[in-house]
C-alpha cells in the first residue's frame, strides 16, 4: 500500500482518462456525465488501479481493479474524496451504489435514505439528515382533507407551470409546492424560485419549499451502473416515490400533480410509474394535460429557445408577466448570456 498513491486526473489528461474508462468498463462501470472531480490510485509503475470522482455533493464512479480488491484501496479512495469534498465546504455528503455495496458504505459512516431492491441504494454521511428534514417538514403539516403537491424545476417558469399550479391549488385546500433547489439548470435556482413565487402570488393556498438534496432532478440522477437508459429513468423515478411518499407521510400530502408530456419517454415512463405506485401508498397521481399555445404544449425548453433567439413576441405568449419582466431586466444579463452561448437548449 505505501508505493501506491492517490492524485487527479485532469479533464486534459488523456492517458489518465482512458485509464479510467478502461478501469471502470472493466469493473461493470460507465463514467456518470455528471463529474467535476476525478482521481486516480496508481501503482509504482504507474497502473491505475483505483478511481473515484466528485459531483457536486455527491461520490461517484468508485472502483477497484478486480486484481486489487481486498487491499483496502475503496477506504483510501472514499477518505480521498471526503477531504476533497470537506476542502470545498461540503459537509453533506450523498452517493448512490448497488445494493450489495451498502454495506461496505455504511462502514464508512454512510447511512440508508431509500433502496430500490435489486437496483439502487441511496445513501448520505449524516445519521440524522433525512430524518432531521421530515421532521422539519412535519411541523409544517396543515390538516385538511384535499392536501396536494406539486414539483417543479421550472427552468424558466412558463404560463404552463402557472396553469398546473393554478389548477392544484383551485383542487385543493392546501398545495405544497417544492421547487427543485439543485442548480443544474440554465436558470439558476434563486432565480427559479423568484419567478416561481412570483407567478403565484395571486394564490393563497400554496406552501413553498425549496427541495433540499432529497429530491434531484434527473439532470443529474447517476447513471454510472444501471445497464441502460431505461434501467436509470426506471430506478430515478422509484427512488423518487420512495423519497417522495415519506414527505408526503410527513406533510399529510394525498394527491401529487405531474404535468402530461407525451413526446418526453423519460416523462412517459415516469408518469407511468407514478401512476401506478402512488395508489399503493395512499397518494392520488393526477396527470395534467398541457397547456397548449398554437396547439403546441408550451414548454420551458421552448421558452429558452425563444430567449436563445431574442424572440420577444413569441415569449409573451408563453410566460407570465412576471417571467417577461425579469428576462427584460438588467438583473436578467447573466442568465441569458449563459443561455445564448449554451449550443443545446432544448433537451438541457
Amino acid at each position: 500500500m505505501s508505493d501506491y498513491f492517490i492524485t487527479q486526473i485532469a479533464a486534459s489528461d488523456k492517458r489518465g482518462n482512458r485509464l479510467v474508462d478502461e478501469l471502470l468498463t472493466a469493473e461493470g462501470i460507465r463514467r456518470d456525465g455528471n463529474l467535476d472531480y476525478t482521481c486516480g490510485m496508481y501503482d509504482d509503475e504507474m497502473n491505475l488501479i483505483a478511481t473515484g470522482s466528485c459531483f457536486g455533493n455527491t461520490l461517484r464512479c468508485m472502483a477497484v481493479s478486480h486484481e486489487h480488491q481486498g487491499e483496502g484501496l475503496m477506504n483510501s479512495i472514499v477518505s480521498h474524496l471526503i477531504e476533497l469534498q470537506f476542502s470545498r465546504g461540503n459537509t453533506h455528503l450523498f452517493l448512490y451504489t448497488k445494493c450489495d455495496s451498502a454495506r461496505f458504505f455504511g462502514d464508512l459512516g454512510f447511512y440508508e435514505i431509500a433502496r430500490i431492491n435489486g437496483q439502487i441504494v441511496f445513501m448520505e454521511n449524516k445519521r440524522t439528515g433525512f430524518s432531521g428534514y421530515l421532521n422539519t417538514l412535519e411541523k409544517q403539516k396543515e390538516d385538511a382533507p384535499r392536501v396536494a403537491a406539486l414539483v417543479m424545476n421550472a427552468n424558466p417558469f412558463t404560463l404552463g407551470h402557472q396553469y398546473l399550479v393554478e389548477k392544484a391549488a383551485a383542487e385543493n385546500d392546501i398545495l405544497h409546492l417544492f421547487i427543485v433547489s439543485e442548480d443544474a439548470s440554465l436558470v439558476p435556482f434563486a432565480v427559479r424560485k423568484k419567478l416561481v413565487m412570483e407567478g403565484t402570488a395571486h394564490l393563497t393556498n400554496i406552501r413553498y419549499h425549496d427541495s433540499g438534496p432529497y429530491i434531484i432532478s434527473n439532470a443529474t440522477f447517476p447513471s454510472y451502473f444501471q445497464k441502460d437508459e431505461k434501467a436509470v429513468i426506471e430506478s430515478h423515478a422509484m427512488l423518487d416515490l420512495t423519497v417522495f411518499t415519506r414527505i408526503a407521510a410527513a406533510l399529510g400530502i394525498n394527491r401529487r400533480y405531474v404535468g402530461e408530456e407525451p413526446t418526453s419517454l423519460v416523462t412517459g415512463i415516469y408518469n407511468q410509474i407514478m401512476s401506478e405506485k402512488l395508489p399503493e401508498n395512499g397518494i392520488e397521481c393526477v396527470i395534467v394535460p398541457r397547456k397548449e399555445n398554437n396547439g403546441k404544449a408550451i414548454s420551458a425548453s421552448t421558452v429558452r429557445q425563444a430567449l436563445k433567439e431574442e424572440n420577444w413576441e413569441l415569449l409573451e405568449e408563453l410566460v407570465p408577466e412576471t417571467t417577461l419582466n425579469y428576462f427584460r431586466s438588467p438583473e436578467a444579463q447573466p442568465v441569458l448570456e449563459r443561455i445564448r452561448e449554451c449550443e443545446n437548449v432544448i433537451h438541457y
